[in-house]
């Protein structure tokens, strides 16, 4: 992915830029907050990661203007402060995540992937397909071969996340991340209990099967070839 860090302070900007890059990503860093909107309005990144307090421009004010401009880019905002007051104001000023310095790098990676695997706003749409099972997004209603299946809102949840991904495999990380907002491992079998839960309903009453695991991997969601 292309990211953009926004971040005065040197060390912490290298190290951010240093474990990014190694982890496969490319990196513009900027320290400044009118430098940082600047290269958001005239290039496609993929997520940004800004510093609440940053000169120039503060985080907040740069996201604002960001997503005035219309910018689409998920952003990350790294802090020192934790107070919820301070996490809702910046989700509120255009911000998807939130992480509290000090942090694990560890952390700082998976939240940015996260934040990657997320479709862009334009690109989202009110009904997902995968052969005869159909989600509508906007009335939260599924149905195969017109019948109505209920769904828990969690596994309503891990069945959008497997329908975006159709044909491909979708790891139990991905899984913990997206559905749970985990990152990291509960060591608890919460996944495979809600993936057999929704196979029942799914699959179970119908001919074809659709949700296959894939071992010691994860799981897809597929039309038998």
């Amino acid at each position: 992915m292309r990211l953009l860090i926004i971040e005065d302070d040197r060390k912490t900007a290298d190290y951010i830029v240093r474990g990014l890059t190694e982890a496969g990503h490319l990196c513009d860093c900027l320290a400044d907050g009118r430098d940082g909107l600047f290269a958001a309005t005239r290039d496609s990144y993929d997520v940004i990661v800004a510093d609440r307090m940053i000169p120039g421009l503060d985080g907040l004010s740069m996201v604002k203007a960001a997503r005035a401009a219309g910018v689409k880019a998920p952003v990350l905002f790294l802090t020192s402060v934790g107070g919820i007051d301070d996490r809702v104001e910046g989700l509120e000023a255009g911000g998807d995540d939130y992480l509290v310095k000090p942090f694990a790098f560890s952390e700082l990676l998976a939240r940015i992937n996260a934040l990657g695997r997320r479709p862009p706003a334009q690109e989202q749409k009110g009904t997902l397909r995968v052969a005869d099972l159909e989600m509508d997004l906007i009335r939260r209603r599924v149905t195969r071969q017109g019948c109505t299946i209920e769904l828990q809102p969690r596994e309503f949840r891990l069945l959008e996340v497997l329908m975006e991904g159709e044909g491909r495999v979708i790891t139990r990380t991905m899984l913990l991340e997206q559905v749970w907002d985990f990152n990291f491992d509960p060591k608890t079998s919460v996944v495979e209990t809600h993936i057999s839960r929704l196979r029942t309903k799914i699959d179970k009453p119908f001919e074809t099967p659709l949700l296959h695991t894939v071992r010691n991997i994860g799981y897809s969601l597929h039309a038998p070839a």
